[in-house]
């Protein structure tokens, strides 16, 4: 039995037996099924209708040149590694960095609820219309929500790597 989206059987192909066609995700095609088993399972046969049978081959990785450079995984024998000092250094640049990244986005939300003022931002000139108004306090509410799931991910990321 063979099944697929839009592979018929191949037999059918050759007009040996009775391709049936049966519903249902994915959409199945088979000779292998007698007719009372097709009638129960809602199939159909297929007759004088064109039977494509697509045989599809898997793409073959393509050789490295000869010529090109190894990558850098590659070009590494197993017993080379980086530098525990260098590594440390990096670390600490990562944390450094990420800790100046969290001081900022920290002040950015405290900025934005300093604005929003609980719910109830000033009301600007601009909104007569009280949709504005609303609309705006919205989406501050939406930044502010998005602040603090940037600081959440870079707590994450701090811990990450450890102490």
């Amino acid at each position: 039995m063979i099944a697929g989206l839009c592979l018929p059987v191949a037999a059918a192909a050759q007009g040996n037996s009775i391709v049936y066609r049966c519903p249902g995700p994915p959409v199945l095609y088979t000779d292998a099924l007698s007719a009372k088993e097709a009638q129960d399972k809602g199939c159909r046969t297929i007759e004088g209708a064109p039977i494509t049978v697509v045989q599809t081959s898997r793409p073959k990785a393509a050789p490295a040149p000869a010529n090109a450079a190894p990558s850098s995984a590659a070009s590494r024998p197993g017993d080379t590694r980086i530098d525990p000092a260098q590594q440390k250094s990096r670390d600490t640049d990562a944390r450094r960095i990420l800790e100046a990244e969290l001081r900022k986005e920290e002040e950015r939300l405290q900025a934005l609820q300093k604005e929003y003022n609980g719910g109830e931002p000033e009301r600007r000139g601009d909104e007569r219309n009280y949709q504005r108004y609303i609309d705006r306090v919205a989406e501050m509410k939406a930044s502010i929500s998005r602040k603090e799931s940037d600081i959440a991910a870079i707590k994450r990321e701090l811990s990450k790597l450890g102490s």
